[in-house]
Protein backbone atom coordinates (compact mmCIF):
# COMPACT_ATOMS: atom_id res chain seq x y z
CA UNK A 1 0.00 0.00 0.00
CA UNK A 2 1.52 3.56 -1.12
CA UNK A 3 1.24 6.19 1.87
CA UNK A 4 2.21 9.72 0.15
CA UNK A 5 2.67 12.73 2.74
CA UNK A 6 1.96 16.38 0.70
CA UNK A 7 3.00 18.26 3.37
CA UNK A 8 4.72 16.37 6.41
CA UNK A 9 7.09 19.04 7.39
CA UNK A 10 5.28 21.64 10.27
CA UNK A 11 3.91 18.06 11.81
CA UNK A 12 7.42 16.77 11.73
CA UNK A 13 10.57 19.19 10.95
CA UNK A 14 12.55 16.41 12.25
CA UNK A 15 12.12 15.22 15.86
CA UNK A 16 9.27 13.15 15.64
CA UNK A 17 8.80 9.81 13.72
CA UNK A 18 6.55 8.82 11.14
CA UNK A 19 7.18 5.15 11.97
CA UNK A 20 3.67 4.34 12.77
CA UNK A 21 2.73 5.42 8.92
CA UNK A 22 5.56 3.31 7.54
CA UNK A 23 4.57 0.09 9.78
CA UNK A 24 1.27 0.42 7.59
CA UNK A 25 2.41 1.08 3.89
CA UNK A 26 5.32 2.20 2.02
CA UNK A 27 5.65 5.61 2.87
CA UNK A 28 6.61 8.58 0.32
CA UNK A 29 7.05 12.16 2.51
CA UNK A 30 7.20 15.61 1.10
CA UNK A 31 8.23 18.60 3.50
CA UNK A 32 5.95 20.80 0.85
CA UNK A 33 4.18 20.50 -2.02
CA UNK A 34 3.08 23.63 -4.08
CA UNK A 35 -0.08 24.39 -5.54
CA UNK A 36 0.40 27.17 -7.16
CA UNK A 37 0.25 25.60 -10.74
CA UNK A 38 -3.70 24.41 -10.16
CA UNK A 39 -2.83 20.91 -8.44
CA UNK A 40 -0.89 19.64 -11.35
CA UNK A 41 2.70 19.02 -8.70
CA UNK A 42 -0.02 17.56 -6.31
CA UNK A 43 -1.31 14.93 -8.85
CA UNK A 44 2.42 14.20 -9.75
CA UNK A 45 3.32 13.07 -6.71
CA UNK A 46 0.40 11.66 -5.18
CA UNK A 47 -0.80 9.35 -8.77
CA UNK A 48 -1.54 6.37 -7.46
CA UNK A 49 -0.97 6.53 -3.73
CA UNK A 50 -4.35 4.80 -1.62
CA UNK A 51 -3.20 6.84 1.34
CA UNK A 52 -3.69 10.48 1.30
CA UNK A 53 -1.86 12.19 4.22
CA UNK A 54 -2.30 16.13 4.02
CA UNK A 55 -2.12 19.47 6.43
CA UNK A 56 -2.50 22.26 4.71
CA UNK A 57 -2.68 21.46 0.66
CA UNK A 58 -5.33 21.70 -1.00
CA UNK A 59 -7.14 19.36 -2.78
CA UNK A 60 -10.12 20.27 -4.93
CA UNK A 61 -12.82 18.29 -6.93
CA UNK A 62 -10.60 18.02 -10.17
CA UNK A 63 -7.67 17.09 -8.47
CA UNK A 64 -9.22 14.47 -6.49
CA UNK A 65 -10.70 13.10 -9.57
CA UNK A 66 -7.28 13.22 -11.06
CA UNK A 67 -6.07 10.99 -8.46
CA UNK A 68 -9.08 8.40 -9.20
CA UNK A 69 -9.44 5.38 -8.56
CA UNK A 70 -6.30 4.14 -6.55
CA UNK A 71 -7.30 7.08 -3.86
CA UNK A 72 -9.10 5.24 -0.81
CA UNK A 73 -8.14 7.55 1.76
CA UNK A 74 -7.28 11.20 3.10
CA UNK A 75 -5.81 11.67 6.23
CA UNK A 76 -5.76 15.54 7.63
CA UNK A 77 -3.01 15.94 10.00
CA UNK A 78 -4.96 19.04 12.04
CA UNK A 79 -8.33 19.76 13.10
CA UNK A 80 -9.55 21.95 10.19
CA UNK A 81 -10.24 20.32 7.15
CA UNK A 82 -11.28 22.85 4.81
CA UNK A 83 -8.24 22.66 2.14
CA UNK A 84 -10.20 19.10 0.89
CA UNK A 85 -13.39 19.19 -0.99
CA UNK A 86 -14.80 16.73 1.48
CA UNK A 87 -17.89 16.51 -0.64
CA UNK A 88 -16.42 15.78 -3.83
CA UNK A 89 -14.76 13.11 -2.28
CA UNK A 90 -17.32 11.89 -0.48
CA UNK A 91 -18.79 11.43 -3.65
CA UNK A 92 -15.75 8.88 -4.72
CA UNK A 93 -15.88 7.26 -2.01
CA UNK A 94 -13.33 8.29 -0.25
CA UNK A 95 -13.31 8.79 3.32
CA UNK A 96 -11.59 12.24 4.72
CA UNK A 97 -10.94 11.93 8.53
CA UNK A 98 -9.31 14.89 10.98
CA UNK A 99 -7.77 15.01 14.10
CA UNK A 100 -10.53 16.89 16.66
CA UNK A 101 -8.63 16.86 20.21
CA UNK A 102 -4.75 16.36 20.13
CA UNK A 103 -4.25 20.03 20.63
CA UNK A 104 -6.53 21.48 23.34
CA UNK A 105 -4.01 21.68 26.57
CA UNK A 106 -1.59 23.29 24.11
CA UNK A 107 -3.86 25.53 22.95
CA UNK A 108 -5.14 26.67 26.24
CA UNK A 109 -1.77 27.53 27.67
CA UNK A 110 -0.86 29.85 24.34
CA UNK A 111 -4.15 31.64 25.31
CA UNK A 112 -2.51 32.36 28.57
CA UNK A 113 0.93 32.99 27.33
CA UNK A 114 -0.23 35.63 24.87
CA UNK A 115 -2.46 37.06 27.67
CA UNK A 116 0.11 37.17 29.91
CA UNK A 117 2.60 38.91 27.76
CA UNK A 118 -0.74 41.76 27.44
CA UNK A 119 -0.42 42.26 31.02
CA UNK A 120 3.71 42.51 31.33
CA UNK A 121 5.38 42.90 28.38
CA UNK A 122 7.82 40.66 29.64
CA UNK A 123 9.87 40.13 26.41
CA UNK A 124 10.04 43.94 26.07
CA UNK A 125 11.27 44.55 29.76
CA UNK A 126 14.07 41.70 29.23
CA UNK A 127 14.95 43.37 26.47
CA UNK A 128 15.24 47.04 28.06
CA UNK A 129 17.10 45.70 30.77
CA UNK A 130 19.56 43.78 28.59
CA UNK A 131 20.07 47.07 26.84
CA UNK A 132 21.23 48.64 30.15
CA UNK A 133 17.69 50.31 30.91
CA UNK A 134 18.21 48.67 34.48
CA UNK A 135 21.49 50.08 35.21
CA UNK A 136 20.85 53.67 33.92
CA UNK A 137 17.80 53.35 36.58
CA UNK A 138 17.84 55.80 39.55
CA UNK A 139 15.14 53.56 41.10
CA UNK A 140 15.35 50.16 42.62
CA UNK A 141 13.15 49.34 39.34
CA UNK A 142 10.92 50.51 36.99
CA UNK A 143 8.48 49.34 33.97
CA UNK A 144 7.96 50.70 30.64
CA UNK A 145 4.16 49.89 30.45
CA UNK A 146 1.22 49.95 32.37
CA UNK A 147 0.74 46.23 34.11
CA UNK A 148 -2.31 44.37 34.74
CA UNK A 149 -3.33 42.26 37.33
CA UNK A 150 -6.02 39.39 36.09
CA UNK A 151 -7.89 38.64 39.47
CA UNK A 152 -11.59 39.99 39.63
CA UNK A 153 -11.12 41.08 35.77
CA UNK A 154 -14.03 39.01 33.43
CA UNK A 155 -12.66 36.69 31.20
CA UNK A 156 -15.08 36.21 28.45
CA UNK A 157 -14.79 32.85 25.82
CA UNK A 158 -16.60 33.30 22.76
CA UNK A 159 -17.04 29.27 21.35
CA UNK A 160 -17.46 26.73 24.61
CA UNK A 161 -15.72 23.95 23.22
CA UNK A 162 -13.07 21.66 24.49
CA UNK A 163 -10.49 24.80 23.87
CA UNK A 164 -13.01 27.41 25.53
CA UNK A 165 -13.62 25.24 28.42
CA UNK A 166 -9.93 24.31 28.91
CA UNK A 167 -8.87 28.75 28.75
CA UNK A 168 -11.72 29.46 30.78
CA UNK A 169 -10.54 26.93 33.55
CA UNK A 170 -6.68 28.16 33.22
CA UNK A 171 -8.70 31.59 33.98
CA UNK A 172 -10.54 30.58 36.46
CA UNK A 173 -6.87 29.83 37.78
CA UNK A 174 -6.03 33.25 38.08
CA UNK A 175 -8.86 34.54 39.97
CA UNK A 176 -10.85 35.91 37.07
CA UNK A 177 -14.50 35.19 36.54
CA UNK A 178 -15.68 33.82 33.35
CA UNK A 179 -18.84 34.05 30.77
CA UNK A 180 -19.20 31.66 27.42
CA UNK A 181 -20.91 32.54 24.56
CA UNK A 182 -21.97 29.57 22.57
CA UNK A 183 -24.89 28.99 20.65
CA UNK A 184 -25.04 25.20 21.13
CA UNK A 185 -23.66 25.07 24.19
CA UNK A 186 -25.92 24.37 27.63
CA UNK A 187 -25.02 25.55 31.19
CA UNK A 188 -23.27 22.48 33.03
CA UNK A 189 -22.16 23.50 36.28
CA UNK A 190 -18.49 24.31 34.47
CA UNK A 191 -16.17 27.21 34.78
CA UNK A 192 -17.97 29.61 32.92
CA UNK A 193 -21.66 31.12 33.32
CA UNK A 194 -23.38 31.33 29.88
CA UNK A 195 -24.25 34.61 28.69
CA UNK A 196 -25.40 36.27 25.40
CA UNK A 197 -23.24 37.67 22.81
CA UNK A 198 -24.09 40.94 23.93
CA UNK A 199 -23.47 40.43 27.18
CA UNK A 200 -20.21 38.88 27.13
CA UNK A 201 -18.86 41.76 24.89
CA UNK A 202 -19.90 44.25 27.05
CA UNK A 203 -19.02 43.08 30.33
CA UNK A 204 -15.59 41.33 29.38
CA UNK A 205 -12.25 42.93 30.22
CA UNK A 206 -10.28 39.66 28.33
CA UNK A 207 -12.27 38.32 25.00
CA UNK A 208 -10.80 34.91 23.80
CA UNK A 209 -11.87 33.69 20.79
CA UNK A 210 -12.67 29.67 20.24
CA UNK A 211 -15.41 29.29 17.68
CA UNK A 212 -15.13 27.11 14.48
CA UNK A 213 -15.01 29.61 11.11
CA UNK A 214 -18.55 29.23 9.86
CA UNK A 215 -20.49 31.86 7.44
CA UNK A 216 -22.24 33.40 10.84
CA UNK A 217 -18.86 33.49 12.96
CA UNK A 218 -16.41 34.80 10.43
CA UNK A 219 -16.32 38.29 10.78
CA UNK A 220 -17.80 38.25 13.87
CA UNK A 221 -15.25 40.47 15.70
CA UNK A 222 -16.10 43.95 13.78
CA UNK A 223 -16.44 47.73 14.23
CA UNK A 224 -20.44 47.20 14.99
CA UNK A 225 -19.04 44.32 17.85
CA UNK A 226 -15.82 46.39 18.54
CA UNK A 227 -18.34 48.84 19.32
CA UNK A 228 -19.89 46.75 21.87
CA UNK A 229 -16.91 46.18 24.09
CA UNK A 230 -15.33 47.69 26.93
CA UNK A 231 -12.70 50.34 26.26
CA UNK A 232 -9.59 48.80 27.05
CA UNK A 233 -10.80 45.41 26.28
CA UNK A 234 -8.14 42.88 25.32
CA UNK A 235 -8.74 40.32 22.63
CA UNK A 236 -7.19 37.15 21.91
CA UNK A 237 -7.38 34.77 18.97
CA UNK A 238 -5.90 31.24 18.55
CA UNK A 239 -9.16 30.01 16.49
CA UNK A 240 -8.92 31.34 13.18
CA UNK A 241 -8.23 34.22 11.53
CA UNK A 242 -11.47 35.48 9.50
CA UNK A 243 -13.01 35.65 13.06
CA UNK A 244 -11.45 38.84 13.09
CA UNK A 245 -12.08 41.99 10.22
CA UNK A 246 -8.29 43.09 10.75
CA UNK A 247 -9.15 46.55 9.11
CA UNK A 248 -11.30 47.00 12.13
CA UNK A 249 -9.73 45.36 14.99
CA UNK A 250 -6.34 47.96 13.74
CA UNK A 251 -8.78 51.22 13.74
CA UNK A 252 -9.63 50.13 17.40
CA UNK A 253 -6.07 49.69 18.15
CA UNK A 254 -4.93 53.13 16.97
CA UNK A 255 -7.84 54.59 19.07
CA UNK A 256 -7.30 52.62 21.70
CA UNK A 257 -11.09 51.25 22.11
CA UNK A 258 -9.04 47.70 22.48
CA UNK A 259 -5.80 48.16 24.56
CA UNK A 260 -4.11 45.22 23.18
CA UNK A 261 -4.41 42.11 20.96
CA UNK A 262 -2.57 38.76 20.69
CA UNK A 263 -3.07 36.70 17.56
CA UNK A 264 -1.84 33.36 16.88
CA UNK A 265 -3.53 33.51 13.18
CA UNK A 266 -4.57 35.82 10.80
CA UNK A 267 -6.95 36.10 7.80
CA UNK A 268 -4.25 35.16 5.17
CA UNK A 269 -1.45 32.97 6.19
CA UNK A 270 1.74 33.06 5.86
CA UNK A 271 1.00 36.80 6.65
CA UNK A 272 0.54 39.30 3.98
CA UNK A 273 3.47 42.22 4.34
CA UNK A 274 0.56 44.74 3.43
CA UNK A 275 -1.78 43.16 6.87
CA UNK A 276 -2.30 46.49 8.62
CA UNK A 277 -2.37 44.84 11.80
CA UNK A 278 1.42 44.23 11.74
CA UNK A 279 2.25 48.06 12.44
CA UNK A 280 0.29 48.36 15.37
CA UNK A 281 2.65 47.57 18.42
CA UNK A 282 -0.04 46.99 20.95
CA UNK A 283 -0.93 44.02 18.83
CA UNK A 284 1.16 40.32 19.23
CA UNK A 285 1.48 38.41 16.40
CA UNK A 286 2.71 35.01 16.45
CA UNK A 287 3.06 32.34 13.81
CA UNK A 288 0.58 30.00 13.89
CA UNK A 289 2.37 27.91 16.83
CA UNK A 290 -0.50 27.18 19.46
CA UNK A 291 -0.61 23.73 18.28
CA UNK A 292 3.02 22.75 17.91
CA UNK A 293 4.48 21.96 21.06
CA UNK A 294 6.27 18.64 20.65
CA UNK A 295 4.19 16.41 22.87
CA UNK A 296 0.84 18.14 20.93
CA UNK A 297 2.82 17.14 17.70
CA UNK A 298 3.20 13.93 19.02
CA UNK A 299 -0.46 13.59 20.01
CA UNK A 300 -1.35 14.34 16.61
CA UNK A 301 0.75 11.89 14.68
CA UNK A 302 -0.80 9.24 17.01
CA UNK A 303 -4.28 9.95 16.29
CA UNK A 304 -3.18 10.05 12.62
CA UNK A 305 -1.83 6.69 12.59
CA UNK A 306 -4.94 5.19 14.71
CA UNK A 307 -7.05 6.76 11.78
CA UNK A 308 -5.29 5.27 9.26
CA UNK A 309 -5.58 1.87 11.40
CA UNK A 310 -9.65 1.87 11.87
CA UNK A 311 -9.83 2.62 8.23
CA UNK A 312 -8.16 -0.49 7.37
CA UNK A 313 -9.64 -2.53 9.87
CA UNK A 314 -13.14 -0.73 8.11
CA UNK A 315 -14.22 0.76 11.11
CA UNK A 316 -12.95 4.61 10.27
CA UNK A 317 -12.93 7.34 12.83
CA UNK A 318 -13.05 11.03 13.05
CA UNK A 319 -14.85 10.92 9.18
CA UNK A 320 -15.82 14.42 8.62
CA UNK A 321 -17.81 13.46 5.56
CA UNK A 322 -19.50 10.41 6.24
Amino acid sequence: MRIVILDGYTENPGDLSWGGFEALGQVTVYDRTPSADGGAEIVRRAKGAEILIVNKTPLSASTLQALAPELRYIGVLATGYNVVDTAAAKAQGVPVCNIPTYGTTAVAQFVMALLLELCHHVGDHSRSVKEGGWSRCPDFCYWNTPLIELAGKTFGVIGYGRIGKAAAKLAAAFGMNVLAFDKFAQEDGGTARLVTLDELLAQSDVISLHCPLFPDTQGIVNKDTIAKMKDGVLLINTSRGPLIVEEDLAVALRSGKVAGAGLDVLAVEPASPDNPLLQEENCLITPHIAWAPKESRQRLMDIAVENLKAFLAGTPQNVVNS
